[in-house]
Formats: C-alpha cells, structure tokens, sequence
C-alpha cells in the first residue's frame, strides 16, 4: 500500500480547484471516522476516501471516465491493493460499469460521499460559516430542502440505513464530529 503522502501528491497534481481538494480531505476523514466505527483499518478507507475523485477535473466532460484514471495513476505508482482500487471504483458504478458497491467499504464510501458536501453546503449558510457550530439537527433540518444544495443525493445519503445499518441521524454525527475535528484543514 502507497503512503499518504503520496496519495495527497496525486489529488494535489490532478486537482487544481482547492475546494475539490478539501472535498477529498472531507471524505478521507469521513472514511476514517466509519472505518473506526466498523472496527476496520482506517488507513485503507482513509486513502480511499482521498484519492475517490482525483480525476474529477479530469473526466468530469465525460463521466464514464471518471475513477478510471485515478485507478491509473495509482497502478502507476505500483499501488496493487485491490480493497482500494475497487472502493473507488464502485463509488462511481451508476456511471462507469463497474458493479455496485458491494460490502461495506464500498457503500460507505457511496453514501458518505454525497454527506460531506452536504454538510459543507450547510456550514456555508450559516452566519459565522463555521463548521463547529454547525449541528446535526441543522444538517437534517436542510436534508428534505431539494432547492437546498441540489446537487446532493439524499437518496444516496439514506443507504446508511440499508447498507450499513446506521441510522441517518447517527450517520450524520460520525461524518459530522470528524469533519469538525479537521475544520482547518477544510477551511470552516
């Protein structure tokens, strides 16, 4: 398994919008934040969590692309773990053909993917734009608003419930605390 750092070194050279890049921090910090609630590596989820959209800017004109070249380059750097390769992979299966997610690093990945921007769309309405003062009833209260932040799939975000056996409100907590926990490094 590749280090962090070269992961970061991937996202930094193929993303040049900054807030892409700390949509990628938000979802590292997401998977970390399930990983530990599963009792599973954070390390793994973690770099799966960062390098998902490295090539958004990349293939965002063509979507059937999209999580491709990120399996490229990672090959290209020798990575060969295939819990990554395939959890980032399936992130985009509705686009790229690949198949659904398919155990619970992979639907974790789904469906806190979506959350992340969520939240952030959230803490970017409030007054003081602060991530810490953002709660999970704020978050929810935001959830059914479809002209609120429409480009988030809620019904993605729900899979919680189904495909990991966490309740939205306890979801919303666990992606919510350990964004928080990284606030400077988004920014919020």
């Amino acid at each position: 398994m590749l280090t962090r750092q070269t992961y970061l070194d991937i996202v930094n050279a193929h993303i040049k919008n900054k807030n892409l890049v700390k949509h990628c921090l938000a979802v590292e910090a997401a998977m970390r934040a399930l990983a530990r609630h599963f009792q599973e590596d954070e390390d793994v989820w973690g770099l799966a969590g960062l390098i998902h959209d490295a090539d958004w800017e990349e293939t965002a004109n063509d979507i059937t692309l999209h999580t491709k070249k990120t399996i490229e380059w990672l090959k290209e750097h020798g990575e060969d773990d295939t819990r990554i390769i395939e959890t980032v992979l399936a992130h985009n299966y509705k686009n790229n053909g690949h198949e659904e997610p398919k155990d619970t690093m992979q639907w974790a990945l789904y469906t806190c993917d979506e959350l992340t921007g969520l939240i952030i769309a959230t803490t970017l309405v409030r007054p003081d734009k602060q991530l810490t003062s953002v709660t999970v009833e704020s978050v929810l209260k935001k959830f059914p608003a479809k002209a609120f932040a429409a480009g988030v799939d809620r019904e993605q975000i729900k899979l919680c419930e189904e495909k990991l056996g966490i309740p939205i409100h306890d979801f919303v907590n666990i992606i919510l605390t350990e964004m928080q926990g990284i606030h400077t490094d988004l920014g919020l």
